[in-house]
Order: C-alpha cells, then sequence, then structure tokens
C-alpha cells in the first residue's frame, strides 16, 4: 500500500486507510530517497503516532516534514516484522535509522575438506570453498593467536596447497614440532586425521572432551609399554590443561557475549566482549550512525537485532540496558540461531564485573574518537582555508603509484571523510599496457578507471583530488578529468621538499598557477601528509601482494606439456625449482615421463 502525493503528504488520512496488523513501514522523500524504515504490531497504532500527536521530538518532525509517500508491508507477526526491519535498515541503509557500519568482514578459521591432509586457514570473505568455518573471530588477532595454538598442540599442517604439493624434505616448522609434516609422508592419514578431529573438537569448545581421550589414549599406550608414545600424550595433555587454567574467565558462561553502550556530543560506541566455550576471544567497538536523540536502550536494540542478523547467536547476551522488546528479540535470536538466547541486564557478581569492564571500554573508545574527530575537524578546517575551499571537503581522495624497477605496477586510491579513513571506500588497480616505469602513463591509466564512473553518474566525487608527485602528475589527473568532463574537483599535488623531509612538503595547484609552503606547523598539511602516506602504504601493499603472487607461480607452469604431475615430479627429483635450473637435458631426461624434446622445452624457458 503506497501513497504517491510527492508535494504534500497527508498523514491522517493515511492512517486511516492502514490496517492493525503488524508490519514494516517506509518514509520516502520527494525525491524517492528513503528517509526511516520501522516496524509495528499494529501499523495504524504506530504509523499515526507521527501524524496524530500534537508535539513532536525535533528529530521527528524534521523528518515528518520530508514524508512524500508511505510504504507498508505486512508480516504474520511483530518477531518477522522486527527482523524485516533489521534486514531493510542494514540493506537500505535509511537516513534516519541507528545503522550499524561494519564494512569489514569478521575473519574464521577454516578447515579444508575433501583431502587427505586438511589444513587450518585464517579466511576472510565468502564462504564458498569446501570445508568448515569456526568463528567469527572479533579480530585478526584472535585468529592468528588461535591458528598458532593449533600448531603447537595438534600439529595440523597451514601451509598453502601449492607449497604442500611440491615439498621433498620436511620444512622448519616440523623441525621445532609445530607440523607433523604430512607432505612428506611423516604421518599416516589415520593419526593425522586424529589430530584433524581433536582440532576441530577443540575450535567448537569441546577442549575438556579433547583432554578426556588424550589422557585415555595415554593410558592405553603406557599399558602397551609404548611408553615414548604415552609421553608426547602426557605433554600434550599438560599442554591443554595449561592452555585451560591460563583463558579460562572466571564467571564466563560457554558462549556469552557482554554489550554496553555510551553516548555522547552526537556519537556513539557500542562496545562487544566476546567469551566462547568460557574463554574470552577479546572485544571490539562499533560506532553506529546515530540521529539525534537517540538513548543508548535504542542503540543496543538496533544494534543486537543488525549485528546477529547474519552472524552466530551466542546463548547468552548481557546488555547495559534494560530493552523495552527484549522478549520480542530474543525470540528472534532463537529463531534465527536454533537455540534459546536470554538477553540480561539485570546481573551480579561476574557478569556485572565484565559488564563495568565493557561500560570502561565503551567510554574509552568514544573519548578516543571524540578527541580524533575535533583534530580532524580542525585539520579539514585548516586546509578549506589553505585552499580556499567556500566549505571544508567532505571527501578526500589520494593516488600513488608503486612498482619495482617498472614490474607489476600498482596504483591506489584511498578516501578520506570528516571522521578519517573510509576503508571500504579504498581501491587498488592493477596498470597493464604501459612502458614499464612510466609513472605518467600508469597515474592516467588508474585515473581514467576511477573517474569514467564519475563521468557515467556512478560512484561519488571527490571535493579534493591529491597527487602523490610533483607538476606532471598533476597535469594527468587535469588532462583525465578533461577528457571525461568532470567539474569541479581541487587537484592538489604533494611534492616532497628538498631534502624529503616531513613538513616540508609544497602543494601544487598547477590550474591556479600557484603552489604553497604550508610548514610542518600546519594543520592542513598534517591532514594531507597523513592521507599521502596512506595512499602509499596502500600501494605497496598492493604492489607486494602482486609481485608475491607472481613469485608463487612456478616458471614451470608456463612450459607446454609439463603439467601438475610433471612439475611435481621435477621439483621433488631435484628438491626445488633451483635443483631444476641447475640439471642439463639428460638429467632433466631422467624424470620419469620427460622425453628430449620436452627436456629441451624445460631447458630453454629456465635459461631463456
Amino acid at each position: 500500500m503506497a501513497s504517491d502525493s510527492p508535494q504534500a503528504f497527508d498523514g491522517k488520512a493515511f492512517v486511516r486507510t492502514l490496517t492493525t496488523s503488524p508490519g514494516v513501514y517506509r518514509y520516502f522523500d520527494a525525491q524517492g530517497e528513503l528517509l526511516y524504515v520501522g516496524k509495528a504490531g499494529n501499523l495504524r497504532k504506530r504509523v499515526g503516532s507521527y501524524f496524530l500527536k500534537p508535539r513532536l521530538e525535533p528529530r521527528i518532525a524534521a523528518m515528518i516534514a520530508q514524508i512524500a509517500r508511505c510504504e507498508i508491508t505486512v508480516t504474520r507477526t511483530e518477531g518477522e516484522a522486527l527482523l524485516l526491519e533489521s534486514q531493510l535498515i542494514k540493506s537500505l541503509k535509511p537516513r534516519y535509522n541507528i545503522m550499524l557500519r561494519d564494512d569489514k568482514s569478521y575473519p574464521y578459521i577454516y578447515l579444508s575438506s575433501g583431502e587427505d591432509y586438511p589444513r587450518l586457514a585464517f579466511h576472510r570473505g565468502a564462504k564458498n570453498l569446501p570445508g568448515r568455518y569456526f568463528g567469527p573471530y572479533p579480530s585478526t588477532f584472535a585468529v592468528r593467536e588461535s591458528l598458532g595454538l593449533m600448531q603447537k598442540l595438534f600439529k595440523v599442517r597451514q601451509c598453502e596447497d601449492s607449497y604442500f604439493r611440491n615439498r621433498s624434505r620436511p620444512c622448519l616448522l616440523y623441525q621445532i614440532g609445530r607440523c607433523s609434516a604430512p607432505c612428506v609422508g611423516l604421518i599416516s592419514k589415520e593419526d593425522y586425521a586424529r589430530d584433524v578431529r581433536h582440532a576441530e573438537m577443540f575450535l567448537e569448545g569441546r577442549s575438556s572432551a579433547v583432554i578426556d581421550e588424550l589422557a585415555a589414549a595415554m593410558e592405553q599406550a603406557s599399558a602397551k609399554l609404548d611408553f615414548e608414545r604415552a609421553a608426547r600424550l602426557r605433554d600434550q595433555v599438560a599442554a591443554l590443561r595449561q592452555l585451560q587454567a591460563q583463558h579460562h574467565v572466571q564467571g564466563a558462561s560457554a558462549d556469552m557475549d557482554v554489550i554496553a553502550c555510551r553516548i555522547e556530543s552526537g556519537l556513539a560506541c557500542v562496545s562487544v566482549l566476546f567469551f566462547r566455550d568460557g574463554i574470552s576471544l577479546g572485544t571490539r567497538d562499533f560506532f553506529p550512525r546515530l540521529p539525534l536523540d537517540a538513548e543508548p536502550a535504542d542503540v543496543l536494540a538496533q544494534f543486537v537485532a543488525q549485528y546477529y542478523l547474519d552472524r552466530p547467536v551466542p546463548r547468552e547476551l548481557i546488555l547495559g540496558e534494560e530493552l523495552p522488546e527484549r522478549t520480542m528479540l530474543a525470540e528472534m535470536l532463537a529463531q534465527q540461531s536454533g537455540h534459546a538466547v536470554e538477553l540480561k541486564s539485570s546481573v551480579r557478581g561476574e557478569r556485572a564485573r565484565f559488564l563495568q569492564m565493557a561500560e570502561r571500554n565503551a567510554q574509552a573508545s568514544l573519548t578516543q574518537r571524540l578527541a580524533s574527530r575535533q583534530t580532524l575537524g580542525t585539520r579539514f578546517e585548516d586546509l578549506r582555508k589553505l585552499l580556499q575551499l567556500p566549505e571544508p571537503p567532505r571527501r578526500i581522495e589520494c593516488f600513488d603509484i608503486s612498482h619495482t624497477r617498472g614490474e607489476l605496477t600498482v596504483a591506489s586510491c584511498v578516501v578520506f571523510g570528516p571522521e578519517g579513513p573510509e576503508k571500504s571506500h579504498y581501491r587498488r588497480f592493477n596498470i597493464a599496457g604501459i612502458t614499464p616505469g612510466d609513472d605518467y602513463a600508469a597515474m592516467h591509466q588508474a585515473l581514467t578507471r576511477r573517474f569514467r564512473k564519475v563521468a557515467d553518474g556512478e560512484g561519488a566525487k571527490p571535493d579534493v583530488l591529491l597527487i602523490d608527485g610533483g607538476g606532471g602528475q598533476v597535469a594527468q589527473a587535469l588532462e583525465v578529468l578533461k577528457e571525461l568532463g568532470v567539474a569541479g574537483i581541487h587537484v592538489v599535488g604533494v611534492a616532497k621538499g628538498p631534502a624529503r623531509r616531513a613538513g616540508e612538503e609544497t602543494l601544487i595547484l598547477v590550474d591556479q598557477g600557484r603552489e604553497i609552503h604550508p610548514g610542518p606547523a600546519s594543520p592542513a598539511l598534517h591532514l594531507v601528509a597523513a592521507v599521502r602516506d596512506e595512499s602509499h602504504r596502500f600501494a605497496i601493499s598492493g604492489h607486494r601482494k602482486r609481485r608475491e603472487k607472481a613469485r608463487e607461480r612456478s616458471v614451470l607452469e608456463d612450459v607446454p606439456g609439463v603439467g601438475a604431475r610433471r612439475r611435481s615430479a621435477l621439483l621433488k627429483t631435484f628438491g626445488g625449482l633451483a635443483g631444476v635450473e641447475a640439471a642439463g637435458v639428460e638429467e632433466l631426461m631422467r624424470v620419469k615421463g620427460i622425453d628430449r624434446g620436452l627436456a629441451e622445452r624445460i631447458y630453454a624457458a629456465l635459461h631463456g
């Protein structure tokens, strides 16, 4: 059901047409932009509260004045309405809703399947590989720490498949007792499968069951007088018990999240403490987008509904505020997760201590973010004055080029806003089809690929475009913008000083025919340098990844007639690529499946 009058929306008349069923309502402005998504147990009563009350809060009144259309979706229950509301807020990002901003995907531990010797690995992104995913973990540090423990306790391999398949002797991890060397057959498939199963049980939170199994196996080995194996199992049990003692948190339930919220100066921070199997996995802070006049309870309710929409839900959530719709939210989470979920706010003992810890974390992070925002605000205002702009820029982009002697060139684009780096908008461009080492051509190609979308009406346009380089690079930027017909962007080159010392940079404005030397005390230059350095870091890291990927690719892959099996045989026979390179044609012919013609092609490919 909808009202389509774009100029004067008669809310009172619209309310009279509504049903009393539960559902979701959406408000739009005259341009069709979504203003707000809400849910209701009684649509007529809830929507009517916006148009029939004589006085409204400033935030609500400002929104009501913009409404040109309202759409509703009827649901069977209020719980369904809550779930649909959370999904719509997360996908459509309405202007006046509290919205969790969490662009970065969470890290997982991945256990491969369908192999004789599965591997454990760090994983982030789409879960489209066959196998099991454990998590999500609150941070990459938590995943790396857990993977380190897996190496010590169960010695399951973590190397890439390409590295694993081409080993001819054990690596350093075997020598220091962190891997059982399945790559060269130093452990049987049955024993390795047992280690993998124990690792799975540990990651599932069943560490006590693992200890019981290992203790029983130790007793059996001892009874059979296999004292060497019994000693290894004894050490493994001792390590597991020590780990439990070190990481177990007294008073923490098996699976529990503790969530607190603090609001100050129009900014909110939600801090979450994660506990799994009675072990603390660390904390993570979130800064949801906040409309005016929001209360901590409102923020926590929206956070819980949106955050756990597509993530595993623990059995217990400890909240810093009493939620008005706690029962309905718990029912929705239980339906989503397939198990009972408790939401508690009045807690005592250790849980109260955890909640105080979360509240302190939220306040400390909020104070730090406010101080950073004030500093950024000062820098953005100083940049406005320095560049003589009518208002502070809302979006700054910076481009940089990275390569090694012209090889595998990568261009980076980083984005900064008034609240700092906007990493979800960062982009890298693999440069191809240019003369190696031609930075001007690389910059021209990257800028063309970036701003062609802007010319086509896609993507946001920056207010200020920073180019890491001198007049030549800036000229490339101006030429690209002119070719594409993109106007209204202030292009600034950032050139290093004579001695390449920080604070002596020169800002080049070619289109204005002037150069600026702000000096090391300039807040604007601090901002420009921070953006430039981030662009430089992002370009270098992209180039290194591309270079490492290229080096991982064997030269043998480009030789016709050398498939995976022959390549593996060559590497095993000669102990690696260096050994293959040192071999002559006659030696290469001794490898099974390689005749003289193929040996000569291999030798020619390696000695070019």
